[in-house]
């Protein structure tokens, strides 16, 4: 398959991912228990998020793509379809359910994995693995929100 295709499949399946994440949420970020909740005081305003993931899907659209190119193992696809199911889920089980701790958990193994994506392709992808770069350190940030919230309330 052409890169530039590889690129266009990874944005869909990406962007589908984030829909159906955001879909799971059901108004989350605007819910009175949301709202009510005591967020971490370094808390970005609601626009950050989308611009965040908008990057981020970019460039982890790139890095797949990438990575595809030179290893077309289950094992890497089976990695992308758990960083894709761990994505969504934690949306769900965030806003939806209300299950602070087990959204944790979620999102912890998914900055695990995408980590785990960066140390163990680096040898092969070198500067493309930059691209994860925005992932990583948003998935630090959303954590320590995340953890902030298990904590304080």
């Amino acid at each position: 398959m052409k890169y530039s295709l590889l690129v266009i499949v990874f944005l869909v399946i990406n962007f589908t991912a984030l829909g159906v994440g955001s879909w799971l949420m059901n108004n989350g970020p605007q819910t009175e228990w949301y709202i009510n909740l005591n967020k971490a005081p370094w808390t970005p305003p609601g626009w950050v998020f989308g611009a965040a993931w908008t990057i981020i899907m970019i460039c982890f659209s790139i890095y797949m793509a990438q990575l595809y190119s030179v290893d077309k193992s289950a094992l890497c696809f089976g990695l992308f379809v758990i960083q894709v199911v761990l994505n969504v889920s934690w949306n769900y089980v965030f806003f939806n359910q209300h299950h602070v701790g087990l959204a944790l958990v979620i999102i912890t193994l998914l900055t695990l994995l995408i980590i785990y994506f960066f140390i163990t392709y680096y040898s092969q992808l070198k500067l493309v693995s930059l691209l994860l770069g925005p992932y990583i350190i948003w998935l630090l940030i959303a954590t320590s929100l995340n953890y902030y919230i298990y904590s304080n309330n």
